[in-house]
């Protein structure tokens, strides 16, 4: 899920919030007493990995041409639940 940043006009706040990837919409501000909008605001988006992660899986499969997916995520749960 990436960490966005988020900015109000009216009372110049910048808030991070983590959210699902592409959930940018505009929300209210979330500082006390404003009643602005906050928009996100151009800049890098960091990623934080959860669960399996890509380092276990990517190794799992030796030809990336010819993956088989339904494998791969079956391994990828078992990696997770143990």
């Amino acid at each position: 899920m990436p960490v966005y940043v988020f900015s109000c006009p009216v009372c110049n706040g910048q808030n991070e919030l983590l959210l699902k990837l592409g959930d940018t919409a505009p929300r209210p501000c979330p500082t006390e007493a404003c009643e602005g909008t906050a928009t996100l605001k151009i800049s890098r988006v960091a990623v934080k990995y959860q669960s399996f992660g890509f380092n276990q899986t990517d190794s799992l499969v030796a030809d990336p041409e010819r993956k088989n997916f339904d494998a791969l995520r079956r391994k990828a749960e078992e990696i997770s639940d143990s």
